[in-house]
């Protein structure tokens, strides 16, 4: 069981923030890493899963949908990817990146100290997409903890960059946030299991970075990209107004 675990999400290929994190004494010192998926769909996709492969076993994979869609834009289940800079990641992505993506799982459970069985997952335990929230309804939680083993009471998920805890039906929520694609404020945001959670912010040079993706990214639109994302110019209040009507809080009053 281990003691620590750093859990890093939606790394969105932003190699500069996954380096600061990586890092960090509490990332260096934990017993596992564990990626909630959206790892490479962005400007240095390549870079960042050959980092990430280079660190071993210690690091536990879960794929996210944007993993997933590069996967099957590359080999032809589909057509096109809603995010612009997807279709230009997943060429540059090599067969073994492809082949390591595609065998991702979409969830898995370690036991953690202090915080028991812990199930880590990319947007909810039963779906790469689905949509939850700080504040979606009780009845929302219900219905994606449906079939969930009573036995886990803590689960781990991404997706919507945004950071938060929270209790749902007795099961403790934790949103680490995202590395290289923030929305609300800057930074590289994770977080550090065992034996509570703490969620954790990484700051480092946006400057530098966005410099550096400039001179690295082959992306055409990367000085706009690195602008946008790497300063969080998109509120929290922005991105929970888009995501809100996903999360099915019209159905009920």
């Amino acid at each position: 069981m281990p003691n620590r675990v750093a859990v890093l999400s939606d790394i969105h290929g932003v190699l500069p923030a996954l380096e600061a994190v990586l890092a960090e004494p509490d990332v260096t010192t934990a017993d596992r890493i564990v990626l909630t998926g959206d790892i490479a769909a962005g400007p240095q996709p390549a870079p960042v899963l050959d980092l990430l492969a280079g660190l071993g076993d210690r690091v536990a994979w879960v794929s996210g949908n944007a993993d997933r869609e590069l996967v099957e834009y590359r080999r032809g289940r589909r057509d096109t990817i809603p995010d612009p800079i997807a279709p230009w990641a997943a060429a540059q992505l090599r067969e073994d990146h492809l082949d390591r993506l595609a065998s991702l799982p979409r969830s898995l459970s370690l036991s953690v100290n202090g915080l028991g069985e812990v199930l880590f997952c990319h947007a909810t335990p039963r779906d790469d997409e689905e949509v939850v929230l700080v504040d979606s309804r009780l009845d929302r939680w219900k219905e994606v903890f449906d079939g969930l083993d009573t036995g886990i009471r803590t689960v781990v998920c991404g997706h919507t960059h945004m950071p938060f805890v929270r209790l749902a039906h007795g099961r403790l929520v934790v949103n680490p946030g995202s590395v290289g694609m923030p929305y609300g404020r800057t930074g590289a945001h994770w977080a550090l299991l065992g034996p509570g959670v703490t969620l954790r912010t990484t700051h480092f040079d946006l400057g530098a970075a966005a410099a550096r993706l400039g001179r690295e990214s082959s992306y055409p639109d990367i000085a706009e990209w690195a602008d946008c994302f790497l300063n969080a110019r998109a509120t929290d209040a922005d991105a929970l107004s888009v995501f809100a009507p996903r999360d099915g809080r019209g159905r009920n009053p």
